[in-house]
């Protein structure tokens, strides 16, 4: 019991820092900040559920969640059909070679035995599969970026809503992590670091350069919403009314409503995911995972297949990730890949699940919350300290100028400050593991 009320003052406690920034600072602020909490959080929970519940250590977090953005574009985006009909069958063709290439070669290193021959049969059978879809891939993605470059040169998606993105993102996030698992999970924990890093590094590298499927660097802006837009909002009689009852203007009031019908939205999915991990976590199941985190010499000695399992958790971990990355996406209507950094996307989401309290689903989600808020909120908080302390210095003082302009750093030295404080005084983290 004494667990549980310090979990709940501790949300409370959470949710009194956004309701203040609300009033100090505006609601709409409030609110976006609320809504990256969530997503956030969603991210955190996929760590956990690797790393708490295995004790897998994934570095890649950034890819995922990159696979999980790319797929609100291929599900959302409308077609481009003068790029489709330039040099799409170009490309079904490639993927079909490529699909067709590694059957061939699992085909044949099943039938064949091992020795020379085999080894020359698949190096074959790859060597003329790779220059055979190339044949046809580089002239379908050269006429493809071609169209329109500086709107389009790309094929686009599907144009069905972004919402099944999340449910598609979750997927490729996790057939990638099913492949990278067969590779790297039989690798020692700081080898499986550096490789799940490498890897993300590899995703992230495709989908800045190429612009056939995703435009690259010119992003894809303007992608359809899940909620009304506020100009429409703005124009209805009904919206205005509600507007004038509650005291304030359309244009205001339109913000923080499309801001609530987001954060519902992202509670839904946070709320069903943490359910079900909480379902799995105390299952037959998750004290399975938990034993083999913490022996696994001993939990494959009762018959327990370790790598099997480590796979299995690996995947749907890395799924959660995805549908976080859909969520991010469908958040800002657009899909940057350049904006895909390993601070923002690998280690400050590490930095949650500490400081949240690793194995314990509830602590990564309050992670999630007080990590994002202070990233956010350091800036002018620093800038409120920094005029506080120079407050007795003149106006054109060099040193009270220095200071107020370093404001802006605040953030990552709050980061360390807050993982610093909580390994001190809490080590297993604001909600520890039971």
């Amino acid at each position: 019991m004494k667990g549980n009320l310090r979990a709940i003052l501790m949300f409370v406690a959470m949710f009194a820092a956004l309701a203040a920034v609300g009033l100090i600072q505006s609601w709409s602020l409030a609110l976006a900040i609320l809504n990256l909490c969530l997503i956030s959080a969603v991210m955190s929970l996929g760590v956990n559920i690797q790393w708490g519940y295995a004790g897998l250590f994934n570095v890649g977090i950034m890819g995922f969640a990159a696979l999980g953005g790319v797929t609100g574009v291929l599900i959302s985006a409308a077609p481009v059909t003068a790029a489709w009909q330039a040099g799409g069958s170009g490309i079904v063709i490639a993927l079909a070679v490529s699909l067709a290439t590694i059957l061939a070669a699992v085909f044949a290193s099943r039938r064949m035995a091992a020795g020379l021959l085999r080894k020359l049969i698949l190096t074959l059978i790859i060597v003329a599969g790779y220059f055979l879809a190339r044949n046809f891939f580089d002239p379908a993605t050269t006429v493809i970026e071609a169209v329109e470059p500086a709107k389009t040169g790309y094929l686009g998606g599907l144009g069905l809503p972004i919402l099944f993105s999340w449910i598609a993102g979750g997927l490729l996030a996790a057939a990638v992590a099913w492949l990278v698992g067969k590779i790297a999970l039989g690798l020692r924990s700081d080898y499986l670091a550096i490789a799940t890093l490498g890897i993300s590094e590899i995703i992230i590298a495709v989908l800045k350069n190429e612009d056939w499927l995703t435009r690259g660097v010119k992003n894809v802006s303007g992608l359809p919403r899940p909620v009304p837009y506020e100009v429409d909002l703005q124009q209805t009689l009904w919206f205005q009314d509600w507007a004038a009852r509650l005291g304030a203007t359309p244009v205001e009031f339109s913000s923080i409503f499309v801001k609530l019908s987001y954060a519902g939205l992202f509670a839904m999915v946070l709320l069903v995911l943490l359910w079900l991990a909480q379902r799995a976590l105390h299952s037959p199941w998750g004290r399975m995972m938990r034993a083999i985190r913490d022996n696994e010499l001993a939990a494959a000695a009762m018959g327990k297949n370790v790598t099997g399992r480590h796979l299995q958790v690996f995947v749907i971990g890395s799924a959660v990730v995805g549908i976080a990355g859909a969520m991010l996406t469908t958040l800002d209507g657009q899909f940057t890949p350049a904006s895909y950094q390993p601070l923002r996307f690998t280690f400050v989401i590490w930095v949650m699940v500490i400081v949240g309290g690793s194995g314990n689903n509830w602590g990564a989600v309050l992670g999630g919350f007080v990590i994002w808020f202070f990233w956010i909120e350091a800036e002018p908080i620093g800038l409120w300290l920094m005029d506080l302390l120079t407050a007795g210095l003149a106006e054109d003082s060099g040193l009270r100028r220095h200071l107020l302009d370093s404001a802006a750093h605040m953030r990552l030295m709050t980061m360390g400050l807050i993982l610093l404080l909580v390994l001190r005084f809490s080590p297993r983290g604001l909600i520890p593991e039971k």
